[in-house]
């Protein structure tokens, strides 16, 4: 260790020195090629890379790249943050974590927080730059979004993702690159980068020697298509993942870096390690024996950014005769397009986001914008009736460990702000001036209390209605390092709401008599609702809402909007129903092969109002290979409230010759309906979503049978016992 300190120092020192005497030679440094916004990016790079030592090189190449004077170039942090919302920075619109924004659904309403986000990353990068900052977290390059599939309710960083669709997962990811990325035709409005690529969803505390083993069927069915549609979507960056596939580290996989990524896909942006994920070649995975070595595969498998500290190695590397000057300039190249696609190396005035200022942040716009994805990622998962409450009742009781909480607002990868609205702030701020509301904890987040006196429950039972806000936080589920009350490295290895929850809940129902108890569930994965469900007379998911959530909690339980959340990731009733959690392969996962009845299935939610459906319409039924067609239907309003349906379509091919879905994906369209309205919803089969992947991983048009569901939740026997509406036809494929 001592001796890599000093390898270190002497090459800053060498590249001091050098710097200083080629900058006593160019003093008008200003006029260099690369500085010339008039060459092309290709001409400019090279200009700069020509300038550069091989010390300066390999610093360009760390996430924390310096400052080269002598060239007047700016040091740089390529870490940034914008999961939902900017992260770990200034203040800044805290949206609902990515698992919420899964459950709206809404391919728009994702482009739309992007374009916020990436409207304040911007603002943020000019106000610290114009004030001498350029920190971590400050820059424009951001390792978001997570479009990993949530195979399994015990993985502690699947609220970062979409859920366990690849088809919603691709859509809403290819959103939110285009919102951050912009569309101007010279500059990215910021670098979004896909991650975790690939075949990565946990175990947390194996991450950084585990082998994730997954089948080429598995992989091209399941774990690559997001990662497919973002490339076609010229995301800017890929972030390989911690973890070995098939063998293999990846980021040192020949197989997903070099044959998919760049060969089949061509993948033109930059790859990015892991932080320190370079380190585990020979620490965790054991594939090489030092750091030379390991900066030397590093570059040989394509890999131009280290978040890390490997790559000043790369000296040395060079010098050991493990990798040569001439593939570092290769994959250098390739990064800096990225800074010069940015805007970095020119003038201000040439680039429209450079007027973004502190006063694009936190916007009521976009603070409006919060509270709409919040409101339609909530998820009603039962009423009995009791939903929407009036406002003016005589009393409310609000009690549970989250109802104060705002670490239950964030999830991870947060950022923060000033005016985060708790839900016992939004439902006191709903309520009538004649109302009365009473607040008291009433039982601690995850463990029995240390007092056996209760004064909280017998609240419920003078009370009109009783609202529990219960459930997980950030502390109990999250990643490695960060959930500083889980004993199990953030993953969630035990499916159940902590005990002492279910308890106190057992409590405030036998006190309410009559009057309803609301439960209001936080927490950025499944978990085991089922006495929840039982006890309570109406059940709300809320995830993680970001900065207004309570106010969101509040326009739904007071009926001023319908909720119209789905889920975007199947509620096993038991982890006994799933396969081990190491075991990377899709049998029994998902809605798509899990054999046991859920607790809630995928795409399951409900509404204040009721929508039915007509009998689908096929313009074929019977049609030949390469030819689409086109099923539509009438969906009504027949309740008595405005109200939202997310209509979804899936197909099945019921004749295969190897394991297909049991129904996928593929259509989503959103419809606000007044009371007994109707409106003709119509969606295209194309003939992609006819084929099957084959054990080869190819993807195959066979001859068969084929249904199609239209309707409010996934197919299958739970969604039409919890009350969904779903319409099914069929066509032959010849």
């Amino acid at each position: 260790m001592k001796s890599l300190i000093i390898r270190k120092f002497l090459i800053l020192l060498i590249t001091f020195i050098t710097g200083f005497a080629v900058a006593q030679e160019n003093p008008k440094n200003q006029n260099y090629p690369f500085n010339d916004p008039t060459l092309s990016i290709e001409e400019r790079t090279q200009d700069l890379i020509n300038r550069l030592t091989i010390e300066e090189k390999a610093w360009q190449m760390m996430h924390n790249s310096p400052a080269v004077e002598r060239l007047g170039i700016p040091e740089y942090n390529w870490w940034n943050e914008a999961l939902h919302g900017i992260g770990r920075s200034g203040v800044a619109t805290v949206f609902p974590q990515a698992i919420g924004m899964g459950a709206t659904f809404d391919e728009d309403l994702i482009l739309d927080v992007a374009n916020a986000i990436s409207d304040e990353a911007r603002a943020t990068h000019n106000t610290a730059v114009e004030n001498g900052y350029r920190r971590q977290y400050s820059g424009l390059t951001f390792w978001t979004p997570n479009i990993n599939i949530f195979r399994d309710p015990r993985w502690g960083r699947g609220q970062e993702t979409y859920g366990e669709d690849p088809f919603l997962t691709a859509l809403l990811g290819t959103a939110f690159v285009k919102g951050l990325q912009g569309d101007h035709p010279k500059y990215l409005k910021t670098a979004a980068a896909a991650k975790h690529y690939a075949v990565h969803s946990g175990p947390e505390k194996l991450r950084h020697e585990f082998n994730a083993e997954a089948s080429m069927k598995d992989m091209w069915e399941t774990y690559l298509p997001a990662f497919k549609a973002l490339v076609d979507a010229d995301v800017e960056t890929i972030m390989c993942a911690y973890n070995a596939t098939n063998g293999e580290p990846c980021c040192a996989n020949k197989y997903l870096l070099q044959d998919v990524l760049r060969d089949k896909w061509n993948f033109q942006g930059h790859i990015v390690s892991d932080c320190w994920a370079l380190v585990d070649f020979y620490e965790g995975h054991n594939v090489v024996e030092t750091p030379e070595e390991a900066a030397a595969l590093g570059i040989k498998s394509g890999v131009n950014l280290n978040c890390g500290s490997v790559y000043p190695s790369l000296v040395e590397a060079v010098e050991q005769g493990l990798v040569t000057e001439a593939e570092i300039d290769e994959q250098l190249a390739v990064l800096l397009k990225t800074k010069f696609k940015l805007g970095l190396f020119d003038p201000a005035e040439d680039n429209p986001y450079s007027q973004l200022s502190a006063e694009d942040l936190d916007t009521e716009e976009h603070r409006a914008l919060a509270r709409k994805v919040a409101q339609k990622s909530i998820v009603m998962l039962k009423n009995n009736g009791a939903l929407p409450l009036k406002n003016d009742l005589s009393k409310y009781f609000i009690t549970g460990p989250n109802a104060t909480s705002i670490e239950v607002l964030l999830g991870n990868y947060h950022g923060i702000n000033p005016n985060l609205v708790t839900i016992l702030e939004g439902l006191a701020g709903a309520i009538e001036p004649q109302s009365q509301m009473q607040y008291r904890q009433g039982t601690l987040l995850d463990r029995p209390n240390a007092n056996p006196q209760d004064w909280a429950s017998p609240n419920a039972g003078n009370s009109d209605a009783t609202i529990a806000v219960l459930g997980i936080s950030g502390v109990l589920e999250g990643e490695e390092g960060e959930s500083i009350a889980s004993e199990t490295f953030g993953d969630r290895l035990d499916y159940n709401l902590p005990q002492n929850q279910i308890d106190y809940l057992r409590k405030l129902n036998e006190a309410a008599g009559d009057a309803p108890v609301i439960a209001v569930i936080t927490g950025g994965s499944p978990m085991n609702l089922q006495e929840v469900h039982e006890l309570a007379d109406a059940v709300l998911l809320v995830w993680y809402p970001g900065e207004e959530g309570g106010n969101a909690v509040a326009d739904v339980i007071f009926g001023k909007v319908s909720p119209s959340g789905r889920l975007p990731i199947t509620f096993p009733k038991s982890l006994d129903d799933l396969p081990a959690y190491e075991d990377y392969s899709m049998e029994g996962r998902t809605y798509k092969y899990m054999d046991a009845e859920p607790m809630y299935p995928f795409g399951y939610g409900l509404s204040y109002s009721d929508f039915n459906y007509s009998e689908i319409k096929l313009s074929d039924k019977k049609l030949k290979k390469g030819k689409s067609l086109t099923a539509k239907v009438v969906v009504t309003n027949s309740g008595e409230t405005k109200a939202e349906e997310v209509v979804q379509l899936y197909v099945s091919d019921l004749k295969a010759s190897v394991r297909t879905p049991k129904s996928q994906l593929y259509g989503i369209k959103r419809v606000e309906l007044e009371p007994g309205a109707s409106e003709e919803i119509s969606f295209e089969i194309t003939p992609q979503m006819m084929q099957l992947v084959n054990n080869e991983g190819e993807s195959v048009l066979e001859s068969g049978e084929f249904s199609v569901y239209i309707g409010g939740s996934s197919p299958g026997k739970r969604s039409i016992e919890l009350g969904k509406e779903l319409k099914e036809a069929n066509f032959t494929l010849r």
